[in-house]
Protein backbone atom coordinates (compact mmCIF):
# COMPACT_ATOMS: atom_id res chain seq x y z
CA UNK A 1 0.00 0.00 0.00
CA UNK A 2 2.66 2.81 1.10
CA UNK A 3 4.20 2.08 -2.77
CA UNK A 4 1.25 2.41 -4.21
CA UNK A 5 0.67 5.86 -2.54
CA UNK A 6 4.41 6.66 -3.19
CA UNK A 7 3.81 5.76 -6.95
CA UNK A 8 0.44 7.63 -7.41
CA UNK A 9 2.15 11.18 -5.33
CA UNK A 10 4.74 11.26 -7.74
CA UNK A 11 2.63 11.21 -10.33
CA UNK A 12 0.87 13.54 -9.83
CA UNK A 13 3.86 15.35 -8.65
CA UNK A 14 5.25 14.97 -12.33
CA UNK A 15 2.15 15.68 -13.86
CA UNK A 16 1.94 19.09 -11.72
CA UNK A 17 5.63 19.90 -12.68
CA UNK A 18 5.52 18.31 -16.07
CA UNK A 19 3.53 21.17 -17.44
CA UNK A 20 3.02 21.78 -20.89
CA UNK A 21 4.98 25.12 -21.47
CA UNK A 22 7.89 23.01 -19.54
CA UNK A 23 7.59 20.39 -22.23
CA UNK A 24 7.49 23.08 -24.83
CA UNK A 25 10.39 24.53 -23.49
CA UNK A 26 12.24 21.34 -22.89
CA UNK A 27 11.08 20.25 -27.20
CA UNK A 28 12.62 23.19 -27.63
CA UNK A 29 16.32 23.16 -26.15
CA UNK A 30 16.30 20.12 -27.39
CA UNK A 31 15.46 20.51 -31.49
CA UNK A 32 18.07 23.67 -30.44
CA UNK A 33 20.64 20.86 -29.00
CA UNK A 34 20.19 18.87 -32.56
CA UNK A 35 20.26 21.69 -34.93
CA UNK A 36 23.47 23.13 -33.55
CA UNK A 37 25.12 19.51 -33.12
CA UNK A 38 24.15 18.87 -37.09
CA UNK A 39 25.50 22.48 -37.67
CA UNK A 40 28.71 21.92 -35.80
CA UNK A 41 29.59 18.96 -37.97
CA UNK A 42 28.54 20.76 -41.13
CA UNK A 43 31.27 23.63 -40.21
CA UNK A 44 33.70 20.80 -39.38
CA UNK A 45 33.39 19.62 -42.58
CA UNK A 46 33.37 23.08 -44.60
CA UNK A 47 36.07 23.83 -42.43
CA UNK A 48 38.23 20.83 -43.01
CA UNK A 49 37.29 21.04 -46.73
CA UNK A 50 38.26 24.40 -47.42
CA UNK A 51 41.90 24.00 -45.66
CA UNK A 52 42.80 20.99 -47.73
CA UNK A 53 42.39 18.09 -44.85
CA UNK A 54 40.77 15.15 -45.05
CA UNK A 55 37.03 16.66 -44.27
CA UNK A 56 35.89 13.04 -44.36
CA UNK A 57 37.93 11.62 -41.80
CA UNK A 58 36.68 15.02 -39.60
CA UNK A 59 33.36 14.51 -40.58
CA UNK A 60 33.71 11.18 -38.59
CA UNK A 61 35.05 12.32 -35.76
CA UNK A 62 32.50 15.45 -35.32
CA UNK A 63 30.63 12.84 -34.94
CA UNK A 64 31.29 12.24 -31.41
CA UNK A 65 29.34 15.30 -29.68
CA UNK A 66 31.64 17.79 -28.49
CA UNK A 67 34.48 16.57 -28.23
CA UNK A 68 35.01 15.97 -31.98
CA UNK A 69 34.57 19.75 -32.54
CA UNK A 70 36.85 20.68 -29.94
CA UNK A 71 39.14 17.66 -31.33
CA UNK A 72 38.63 19.38 -34.26
CA UNK A 73 39.64 22.94 -33.48
CA UNK A 74 42.43 21.65 -31.58
CA UNK A 75 44.19 19.36 -34.61
CA UNK A 76 43.01 21.56 -37.38
CA UNK A 77 45.50 22.97 -40.04
CA UNK A 78 46.50 26.66 -39.20
CA UNK A 79 45.81 28.13 -42.70
CA UNK A 80 43.02 27.87 -45.18
CA UNK A 81 43.98 26.39 -48.67
CA UNK A 82 43.50 29.48 -50.76
CA UNK A 83 45.52 31.26 -48.11
CA UNK A 84 48.38 28.53 -48.15
CA UNK A 85 48.29 28.68 -52.01
CA UNK A 86 48.63 32.81 -51.92
CA UNK A 87 51.60 32.63 -49.75
CA UNK A 88 53.42 29.97 -51.94
CA UNK A 89 52.83 32.69 -54.59
CA UNK A 90 54.11 35.74 -52.80
CA UNK A 91 57.29 33.28 -52.03
CA UNK A 92 57.25 32.55 -55.82
CA UNK A 93 57.02 36.00 -56.69
CA UNK A 94 60.01 37.28 -54.37
CA UNK A 95 62.07 34.04 -55.64
CA UNK A 96 61.32 36.00 -59.00
CA UNK A 97 62.56 39.34 -58.33
CA UNK A 98 65.52 37.93 -56.58
CA UNK A 99 65.99 36.17 -59.25
CA UNK A 100 65.73 39.32 -61.33
CA UNK A 101 68.83 40.47 -59.74
CA UNK A 102 71.15 37.44 -60.16
CA UNK A 103 73.81 35.72 -58.16
CA UNK A 104 77.67 36.17 -58.01
CA UNK A 105 78.92 33.13 -59.67
CA UNK A 106 81.64 33.06 -56.94
CA UNK A 107 80.04 32.93 -54.06
CA UNK A 108 76.27 33.12 -54.32
CA UNK A 109 75.57 36.49 -52.85
CA UNK A 110 72.78 38.29 -54.90
CA UNK A 111 73.72 40.94 -56.36
CA UNK A 112 71.88 43.84 -58.25
CA UNK A 113 72.04 43.50 -62.76
CA UNK A 114 74.22 46.64 -62.75
CA UNK A 115 76.47 45.60 -59.62
CA UNK A 116 80.28 46.26 -61.23
CA UNK A 117 81.89 43.69 -57.99
CA UNK A 118 80.44 41.21 -55.60
CA UNK A 119 79.54 43.26 -52.32
CA UNK A 120 80.49 40.02 -50.35
CA UNK A 121 83.73 38.74 -52.04
CA UNK A 122 84.58 41.73 -54.09
CA UNK A 123 84.48 39.32 -57.15
CA UNK A 124 84.84 41.25 -60.74
CA UNK A 125 81.14 41.02 -62.25
CA UNK A 126 81.43 43.49 -65.02
CA UNK A 127 83.83 45.69 -67.03
CA UNK A 128 83.48 49.21 -67.24
CA UNK A 129 83.18 51.15 -70.25
CA UNK A 130 86.07 53.49 -70.55
CA UNK A 131 84.17 56.07 -71.97
CA UNK A 132 80.96 56.80 -70.32
CA UNK A 133 81.25 54.50 -67.20
CA UNK A 134 78.63 52.22 -67.61
CA UNK A 135 78.70 48.59 -66.61
CA UNK A 136 79.08 46.18 -69.34
CA UNK A 137 78.95 42.45 -69.52
CA UNK A 138 81.96 40.42 -69.88
CA UNK A 139 80.71 38.74 -73.05
CA UNK A 140 80.15 42.30 -74.69
CA UNK A 141 82.56 43.65 -77.25
CA UNK A 142 81.41 46.70 -77.99
CA UNK A 143 80.01 49.44 -74.92
CA UNK A 144 76.15 49.41 -76.43
CA UNK A 145 75.20 53.13 -74.38
CA UNK A 146 78.23 54.72 -76.70
CA UNK A 147 79.74 52.67 -79.18
CA UNK A 148 83.16 52.09 -78.12
CA UNK A 149 84.96 48.78 -78.77
CA UNK A 150 85.43 47.13 -75.39
CA UNK A 151 89.18 45.71 -74.88
CA UNK A 152 89.62 42.36 -73.66
CA UNK A 153 86.22 41.60 -74.62
CA UNK A 154 84.99 38.22 -75.53
CA UNK A 155 84.19 37.35 -79.10
CA UNK A 156 80.79 37.13 -79.87
CA UNK A 157 78.76 33.89 -80.83
CA UNK A 158 77.01 33.59 -83.96
CA UNK A 159 77.57 37.25 -85.47
CA UNK A 160 77.00 38.02 -88.55
CA UNK A 161 80.36 38.11 -90.84
CA UNK A 162 80.58 40.70 -93.65
CA UNK A 163 80.72 39.73 -97.19
CA UNK A 164 83.91 39.56 -99.25
CA UNK A 165 84.70 42.59 -100.69
CA UNK A 166 81.24 44.77 -98.44
CA UNK A 167 83.03 48.01 -96.96
CA UNK A 168 82.37 48.15 -93.16
CA UNK A 169 82.51 50.38 -90.61
CA UNK A 170 83.07 50.41 -86.59
CA UNK A 171 80.90 51.26 -84.39
CA UNK A 172 83.32 53.85 -82.85
CA UNK A 173 84.11 55.41 -86.57
CA UNK A 174 80.43 55.70 -87.55
CA UNK A 175 78.86 57.34 -83.87
CA UNK A 176 81.07 60.97 -85.29
CA UNK A 177 79.80 60.74 -88.23
CA UNK A 178 75.93 60.53 -87.17
CA UNK A 179 76.75 63.34 -84.87
CA UNK A 180 78.17 65.89 -87.18
CA UNK A 181 75.50 66.62 -89.55
CA UNK A 182 73.36 67.05 -86.35
CA UNK A 183 75.70 69.51 -85.13
CA UNK A 184 75.37 71.29 -88.42
CA UNK A 185 72.05 71.56 -88.88
CA UNK A 186 72.37 73.24 -85.20
CA UNK A 187 74.47 75.36 -86.49
CA UNK A 188 72.33 76.41 -89.88
CA UNK A 189 69.58 76.94 -87.83
CA UNK A 190 71.21 79.91 -85.31
CA UNK A 191 72.42 81.36 -88.07
CA UNK A 192 69.36 81.72 -89.57
CA UNK A 193 67.41 82.61 -86.70
CA UNK A 194 70.35 85.63 -86.29
CA UNK A 195 69.63 87.01 -89.52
Amino acid sequence: MLTEENEVTMNELLSQLWTPELQSAFTIVVVLLVVLYVLSIVWVVRDAYLRGSFWYIWAIVALVPLVGVIAYCLLRPPLLQIDRDEQELEIALKQRELMKYGECANCGYPVEADFVLCPNCHQRLKNLCMTCNHALDPSWTVCPYCATPVAGGAPRRGAVRPRSGATTTTPHSAAPQQARPARSRSRSADELSAQ
